[in-house]
């Protein structure tokens, strides 16, 4: 776990912003030397939001498949996709 002082954000942004980006990582920030926030970058925030999403389809899908529903064909499934990638280059 990587944890720093709150004070080393108000002591030097940029480098605290670089540091964060470089180690790609949740920093945890420490207040009266007890844990207080995470910080982490964008970019490690939004692919920990697309794990979320991931990990919630596959719950679901996991539900479907244990209550017996009726499974979408593999060609659906590619047909599906591709009209989603094609409407979204137009």
């Amino acid at each position: 776990m990587n944890i720093k002082p709150s004070t080393t954000i108000r002591q030097d942004y940029n480098g605290f912003s670089k540091y964060c980006h470089e180690l790609d990582e949740p920093v945890v920030l420490t207040r009266n030397g007890e844990a207080d926030l995470v910080v982490m970058s964008h970019e490690a925030f939004r692919r920990m939001e697309a794990r979320i999403k991931l990990q919630s389809r596959l719950l679901a899908a996991e539900k479907q498949i244990a209550e017996g529903e009726q499974l979408t064909d593999h060609d659906e499934v590619m047909a599906r996709m591709r009209r989603k990638i094609d409407a979204a280059k137009k």
